[in-house]
C-alpha cells in the first residue's frame, strides 16, 4: 500500500515576498487526482499571485500550522525561524554557488536535519536541468530592453510588464512597439535566450546571422542572436572548440567588440564562467565607436562580463544609467549619451501567474513521480543536498562553506 503524503505549499517569507508559487490552483487538484495518495495544502498569502479562495473553491485546505506536512515546496529562501524540523523542502536556496548571505541557511537546514532538495539541482543524467523560470525571465528581460529604449528616446510607450495579466497580455502590448531601423544583439541560446527571442519575435523584429549584422545596413529594425563561438577565439592557434571552451574559458579572449560597434542594445542572456573572458572592459565602453546606449543585463552578473552592471535594479526601480567615464551609476534618462541600464535580478516575478503554471507544469511532468513515487533514474537522490543533518556526497564540495562562522 502507497503511503499517504501530504504536501503543503508555504508562504513566501522574504521581503519583499514573491509572488510565484510552485503550483497553480488547477495544478493542486490535479496533483489530487494524479497522485491519490498525495494530499496537497496550502498556507495563507496576501503576496501570492493566486488568492487563497482560488484554491479553496478547488477543495485545497488552507491552513496556517503546515507541520503536519511531509513535503513543503517554495520559491525562495524560506526564513530560518520558520524552517520546520525534519521535512522535505524544496526551494531555490542560493546556496549552491556558497554565497555568503545564505550561509547561515544551510547552517540551520543541517541542524534542524532537513532534507533539502534545490530546484536547480534537479536535472537528468547529462546534466540538463528539469525546471527552471529561465524562460520567463528571457521573456520579461526583453521586454523591458525593449521598454527602456522607447522610454529613454520618447519613441513608444509600454505599460510595465508587471502591469501585464499575464505573458499573454504582454505579448498583445508588443503592438505598440514602433522602431526605427536599429539593431539589437542577444547572447545566449539557453533557456534565458529562447524567451529573449520569443519577444523580439512577437515584436515583429528580424532575425539576421550575425555577419550580415555586422556587416549590412537595413531599413528595419533587426537582431542577431549570438553563441560563445560568435564571440570568442582562442588565444593561441586553433579554432573554437565548445567543450574546451566550458571547460577552460580562460584559454579565450573576448571578440565582443565587433558588436559594441554597430548595436543600439545589447540584451545578454549567456551564462557567464568567472573564469571567462569579459564581454568588454570599461576601456572599451570609452571608445568613440561604442554604439550601445540601452543594456538589458537579463543574467544580472554583478561586477560579471558587462562593467555597467554595477548593481541590481528592482521591478519598481528598473533602471540607472551608467556613465563610464567615471565608472559610476547615476539617475537614468538625465543624459542620453550615458548607457541605461537593466539589471532586474527576479524577472519571472513581474509575470508571477504564467511563470507560476509553467513551472509547476515542469514538476508535475518531470518531478512528482520521482519526488512521489518511483525514483528510478536517481533524480531525487542526485538532486538531494542535504539530509539526517549531513551533505550529501554530491554536495561535499559546501563543507568548508558550512563550517565556517560568521
Amino acid at each position: 500500500m502507497v503511503k499517504q503524503i501530504k504536501l503543503g505549499l508555504i508562504r513566501e517569507g522574504k521581503t519583499p515576498p514573491d509572488k510565484r508559487v510552485a503550483f497553480t490552483p488547477i495544478q493542486t487538484e490535479e496533483i489530487e487526482q494524479r497522485f491519490g495518495h498525495v494530499k496537497v495544502v496550502c498556507q495563507p498569502s496576501e503576496a501570492r499571485c493566486f488568492k487563497d479562495q482560488e484554491y479553496h473553491e478547488l477543495g485545497i485546505s488552507i491552513q496556517e500550522d503546515l507541520s503536519d506536512c511531509d513535503i513543503l515546496m517554495g520559491i525562495k529562501e524560506v526564513p530560518i525561524q520558520n524552517l520546520i524540523e525534519g521535512k522535505t523542502y524544496l526551494f531555490f536556496s542560493h546556496t549552491l554557488k556558497k554565497q555568503p548571505y545564505n550561509r547561515k541557511l544551510l547552517q540551520a537546514i543541517l541542524k534542524k536535519k532537513i532534507r533539502l532538495i534545490d530546484y536547480e539541482t534537479l536535472k537528468d543524467h547529462q546534466g540538463n536541468r528539469l525546471v527552471a523560470f529561465g524562460r520567463y525571465a528571457g521573456i520579461v528581460g526583453a521586454y523591458n530592453g525593449l521598454w527602456a529604449y522607447g522610454k529613454k528616446y520618447n519613441l513608444f510607450h509600454l505599460r510595465r510588464a508587471h502591469e501585464c495579466f499575464d505573458v499573454n497580455d504582454l505579448k498583445l502590448e508588443l503592438r505598440k512597439i514602433n522602431l526605427s531601423p536599429i539593431k539589437i544583439v542577444l547572447t545566449g541560446a539557453g533557456r534565458v535566450g529562447k524567451g529573449a527571442m520569443e519577444t523580439l519575435d512577437t515584436a515583429g523584429i528580424r532575425k539576421v546571422n550575425s555577419e550580415d549584422f555586422l556587416q549590412r545596413k537595413f531599413n528595419e529594425p533587426v537582431y542577431t542572436q549570438l553563441s560563445s563561438a560568435d564571440y570568442h577565439s582562442r588565444i593561441s592557434s586553433g579554432h573554437f572548440n565548445r567543450d574546451e571552451f566550458h571547460q577552460h574559458p580562460e584559454k579565450y579572449a573576448s571578440t565582443f567588440n565587433r558588436f559594441t560597434k554597430v548595436a543600439d542594445i545589447l540584451m545578454a542572456g549567456a551564462f557567464w564562467n568567472p573564469n571567462a573572458p569579459k564581454l568588454f572592459t570599461q576601456e572599451d565602453m570609452l571608445a568613440g565607436d561604442f554604439k550601445m546606449r540601452v543594456i538589458a543585463d537579463i543574467t544580472c552578473d554583478i561586477k560579471g562580463s558587462i562593467p555597467s552592471t554595477k548593481r541590481a535594479s528592482t521591478i519598481i526601480d528598473p533602471l540607472y544609467d551608467y556613465v563610464a567615464r567615471e565608472g559610476e551609476v547615476v539617475e537614468s534618462f538625465k543624459n542620453l549619451d550615458n548607457i541605461s541600464v537593466m539589471a532586474v535580478d527576479n524577472l519571472p516575478c513581474e509575470l508571477p501567474r504564467s511563470a507560476s503554471e509553467e513551472f509547476g507544469r515542469d514538476l508535475i511532468d518531470r518531478i512528482l513521480k520521482p519526488l512521489l513515487l518511483d525514483d528510478a533514474e536517481g533524480i531525487m537522490a542526485r538532486a538531494t543536498m542535504a539530509e539526517n543533518g549531513e551533505l550529501t556526497s554530491g554536495f561535499k564540495y559546501l563543507q568548508d562553506y558550512v563550517d565556517q562562522i560568521d
